[in-house]
């Protein structure tokens, strides 16, 4: 019964599937070509088929009453060789009356004795021999064959009407079964479907006994002769009823043979009537509306033609794919159901009978040779492959599909499914052929003798050109045999190489000493030599009937699965060891042993197999070291590359940790170098200084290349403001009586861009901005890269393995330096400096610009002092000391001292017009320029030495000598100095004084700086001196 369940488990998989998946036979790989039905089981199925098949074959012996009725065909059976009774001994059957079931006669029943099978014969199947009583029956006091034992459906101790329709006495001898009861049995249809199947053909028949089969319209006269009293109950009437129904639908509505337009009324009615019978039987009485509904749209719907002339054959049940569905359930009746392996040796007879449903289903010729060829093949997959002769079979019949489709009048359906079905066919076939190392053994290598022909056959038949479809590439070759079968061989080979190697993939890949993965290789080598010569004693005696030199196309393949895995484990290796040298001797001798099978196998070529031998790209054992650690060095800076090229696009110079202060890119940097630093001097081979330089000048590059990117701020420049104009100060300036009348705490005007603070607060808070903490991030990430670089560069000096350099470019540069990063050690240097000036001056001039630059002296110098730019600035240190790490400290301090002594010189003398000062505000000026420098000498516990601060604060204090001096000094001295600058010599009378430019060095010596402190005077004579001198406006 499991050869039962398996053929109807596969029935209903295809039916019930969707449109829209490939539908897979069950329990295979398989694919079904014949397309998808929705709505019908494969019970619906079998038992529409046998259907249909005993209403075309009612007529025959075997089937009909004491006299075979006439059976009338639309098919030509002129060419056939078999007779309607088939082609083996029969014997006469008893007569009597008939008992009720059936058509009410009895006439000769068809048997079989002695079968002697011709299809048999031309397949290569081999005939039963059967006793008698395997296919005997007792003849009961009903009539009825006793087959209760193989039919499924009828129950114990029930009485068979199947075939029988014969009043017959209980003492007559068993029988052997009739054509129509081995259907039956082989359909598993119940003696009680029979029985009503008879009964409605009976009545259906009455008064046109030479009606023909495809006349009829099966499912509807069902429906009109069978009430709910002739089945069990109800429900099983209503299950019975909407098969009927879904049959009618699939042939007329959802794949009618002629195309249906949607909007047509008997489409839509007959629909309706489908969708009411979900919820309750339909009423089928004869004066029932719902019945005379149906009638009428079936009727229409199956009469229909293409051209709209009246047809001679109603089309219900030949739409594809219903009936191929249909046809392929009747094909797989030729099976023994007690061996599903065998074919009835009644094969003959059954074949002759299916052929009167070819009218009903549309179905020709070639139709039954494509799908006759799919069923045996079918049988030969789901049956686990046990019978070869199947196969034969298959591939027996393929010559007549081969015929058939050279013909030039094939139909596109017959293309279509002749597309399909070889497809299907011959994927199952070349997925084995493509492994067969994995699918055939010793003890059934043999069976690849059948399955090769039968994909050569499919792709010679299918087309010229043919696409392998493995893996993720398609590879297209020419129908050749030899062409196929080595590309056949090749793929085998890689997946049974893979077979060997999976197990120990995940060894080599954690694998960190090398050793168990060295063992693996060679173990490795060792089975791929073993697989060659089993290739070469099982498979290659078969293929060679196809292929001359398939044992050398073997041996090509394992070589180049074997280098290929040997370059993997050579380029995952972190180091070279004893046991890499090891695995590459060993690789060298299985290379020696596969080029001499090639050479064996190649012997008769015509080329002495210099072409295969082409192909086997040698291992290169000796030069494989060097070129390996080359490699490594390659690989390893490219992951460094990668991580600077991450760090360019993602750094945001936000730290990594309180504790590590410095950007995360840089942190990555210098561990990955480090690790490649470490693992370079494990190798296990002399390490010369020339990789030693190969390596640390590729990492010298990336390291100035991120030096580079984290040098790249900006610019002091564009933090310092733009210097005003300059103009003379006048005691009655309109700013100055705005400023009197103006308080303190609100200073403002045209001349202001912003508001100067309050002077008062006990809790100022830092005014530093996130982009200048950001530069402070930056200035730790330079000093931490040349911490580490450091750090590596005493790695590579001072190991002991490292050997003499052999090229002469090293040792001249290693006599001129003791160090592998000159120039990076340069780079960081000159970027530290500019990273502290550019983080000083944005501090200063942007991030505390409200309290100095914007409010200092602002008005006048008692009211604005630099108290609260003291307080900033302080606050503003200690954050900066706070992320600062230690070496960068000094460097950064010394120039925020630079720019905040810059700034108050810009004060002084680039003040514009909101700045005035007078001859006696020196005395205070210089008092607050002392708690500034203060600020430095006080901050950081010694960072800026007392030396350094007095000897960067020279300039500003001789500035502000100047603005201690009388107006008069300063006009002489100014002059003086300006004629000595410009080269004029005393000044003569007529002769003006040259505008000196602005240099921006501003010292007291600079007539540009003298002239600067005279505008800022607030004095009668600075203000005519200006004004005769150069014209200079005065402010408004």
């Amino acid at each position: 019964m499991n050869h039962h369940q398996r053929r109807e488990s596969f029935s209903v998989t295809i039916s019930n599937m969707g449109s829209g998946s490939t539908v897979v036979c069950p329990n295979t790989d398989l694919l079904w070509p014949f397309g998808k039905l929705s709505g019908l089981d494969g019970n619906d199925i079998r038992e529409t088929a046998y259907e249909i098949f005993f209403t075309a074959c009612r007529s025959s012996p075997g089937f009909g009453g004491r006299t075979a009725l006439t059976f009338y065909s639309t098919h030509n059976n002129n060419n056939d060789n078999h007779g309607e009774g088939g082609g083996g001994a029969t014997s006469g059957g008893s007569t009597g009356v008939g008992s009720g079931s059936g058509f009410g006669f009895s006439g000769r029943k068809e048997v079989v004795t002695t079968p002697t099978s011709r299809v048999k014969r031309a397949l290569g199947l081999k005939m039963l021999k059967r006793s008698p009583s395997r296919r005997m029956s007792t003849i009961g006091a009903t009539g009825g064959a006793g087959t209760t034992s193989l039919s499924p459906g009828s129950g114990s101790g029930q009485v068979s009407p199947g075939a029988g329709f014969l009043t017959v006495q209980p003492s007559r001898p068993r029988r052997p079964l009739t054509s129509a009861e081995i259907m039956r049995q082989q359909m598993r249809v119940t003696e009680q479907s029979d029985s009503r199947l008879r009964k409605t053909l009976l009545r259906t028949l009455v008064g046109q006994t030479g009606r023909r089969a495809e006349t009829i319209i099966l499912p509807l006269e069902l429906l009109r002769h069978l009430k709910t009293s002739e089945f069990g109950d109800a429900n099983e009437y209503q299950v019975w009823q909407r098969r009927q129904l879904k049959v009618l639908e699939a042939g007329l509505l959802l794949h009618p043979s002629i195309p249906l337009d949607k909007t047509n009324n008997n489409a839509m009615r007959l629909r309706e009537i489908v969708r009411q019978s979900e919820n309750k039987p339909i009423d089928t009485s004869k004066n029932a509306d719902t019945m005379r509904t149906l009638c009428n749209v079936v009727v229409s719907l199956s009469w229909r033609s293409t051209n709209g002339n009246p047809s001679d054959v109603c089309h219900w049940a030949d739409g594809y794919p219903l009936n191929i569905h249909l046809y392929v359930a009747l094909l797989q009746s030729i099976f023994d159901v007690r061996d599903e392996t065998l074919v009835l040796d009644e094969i003959d007879e059954l074949l002759e009978l299916m052929k009167k449903t070819w009218s009903t289903l549309g179905i020709t010729r070639p139709l039954h040779n494509l799908c006759f060829t799919w069923v045996l093949f079918h049988q030969y997959v789901v049956t686990s492959q046990m019978e070869p002769d199947l196969l034969g079979a298959s591939h027996a019949m393929l010559a007549e599909v081969a015929n058939d489709a050279k013909k030039l009048d094939r139909e596109a359906l017959y293309v279509k499914l002749l597309t399909s079905t070889l497809a299907s066919m011959q994927g199952w076939t070349e997925k084995r052929l493509l492994s067969y190392h994995d699918y055939f053994q010793r003890g059934n290598v043999g069976l690849i003798e059948n399955l090769l022909p039968l994909a050569l056959s499919s792709s010679r038949i299918l087309g010229d050109d043919v696409t392998i479809s493995q893996g993720k590439g398609d590879v297209k070759l020419i129908d050749y045999s030899g062409d196929r079968v080595d590309f056949y061989i090749r793929a085998s080979i890689k997946n049974a190489f893979s077979k060997v190697i999976e197990n120990t993939k995940v060894k080599i890949a954690a694998t960190e000493e090398g050793e168990e993965a060295a063992a693996t290789l060679l173990q490795l080598a060792k089975e791929t030599e073993e697989l060659a010569l089993r290739e070469r004693e099982c498979f290659s005696p078969i293929l060679k009937r196809w292929h001359s030199v398939a044992a050398g196309v073997a041996s090509v393949s394992l070589h180049q699965c074997y280098g290929s895995i040997l370059m993997q484990y050579l380029a995952g290796r972190s180091f070279i060891s004893r046991d890499t040298v090891d695995v590459l001797q060993t690789a060298g001798k299985l290379e020696k042993v596969l080029v001499q099978m090639v050479a064996e196998d190649t012997e008769e070529c015509d080329d002495g197999g210099k072409g295969l031998v082409r192909e086997m790209v040698p291992y290169e054992v000796d030069s494989i070291i060097l070129r390996l650690i080359r490699q490594w060095i390659e690989e390893k800076l490219k992951g460094v590359q990668e991580c600077l090229f991450r760090a360019k696009e993602t750094e945001t110079w936000n730290p990594k940790s309180k504790s590590e202060p410095y950007a995360q890119s840089a942190g990555e940097m210098m561990k990955l170098a480090k690790d490649i630093i470490d693992e370079f001097f494990e190798i296990p081979i002399g390490i010369t200084e020339d990789l030693v330089y190969d390596l640390a000048e590729g990492l010298e590059q990336l390291f100035q290349e991120y030096t580079t990117f984290v040098a790249s701020c900006g610019s002091r420049q564009s933090y310092i403001p733009t210097l005003p104009p300059l103009t003379r100060c006048n005691r009655d300036s309109r700013f100055l009586k705005l400023w009197k009348r103006a308080t303190p705490c609100t200073a403002s005007g045209k001349d202001f861009s912003h508001t100067a603070p309050p002077s008062d607060g006990h809790h100022p808070r830092p005014s530093t901005s996130r982009g200048t903490q950001r530069l402070y991030i930056r200035l730790n990430t330079l000093h931490f890269l040349s911490s580490h670089i450091h750090s590596l560069n005493k790695i590579l000096s001072l190991n002991p393995r490292v050997l003499p350099a052999t090229r002469k470019r090293y040792r001249h540069r290693n006599n001129n330096t003791s160090s592998y990063f000159d120039f990076t050690y340069a780079g960081i240097e000159s970027a530290c400096q500019h990273v502290s000036e550019v983080a000083a001056y944005r501090l200063i001039f942007l991030d505390s610009n409200s309290v100095f630059y914007e409010s200092l002296y602002l008005g006048e110098v008692t009211n604005s002092r630099i108290r609260p730019a003291l307080r900033v600035t302080k606050q503003n240190l200690t954050l900066m000391s706070a992320i600062l790490a230690d070496r960068a400290q000094a460097l950064a301090m010394r120039e925020v001292m630079k720019s905040s002594f810059e700034a108050f010189l810009m004060v002084l003398l680039a003040g514009g017009y909101s700045r005035v000062f007078y001859r006696s505000d020196h005395s205070l000026i210089e008092e607050d320029f002392e708690n500034l420098k203060r600020v430095f000498c006080t901050c950081g516990e010694g960072l800026i030495p007392e030396e350094v601060v007095d000897r960067d604060a020279e300039i500003v204090e001789g500035v502000i000598q100047l603005m201690s001096q009388p107006t008069e000094q300063l006009m002489e001295d100014f002059s003086i100095v300006t004629c000595e600058t410009s080269g004029m010599g005393m000044v003569g009378s007529g002769q003006k004084l040259p505008m000196p430019p602005t240099t921006g060095r501003w010292n007291q010596s600079d007539p540009n700086t003298i002239l600067r402190v005279l505008c800022h005077r607030n004095d009668r004579v600075a203000n005519r001196f200006l004004k005769k001198s150069f014209q200079l406006p005065k402010r408004r």
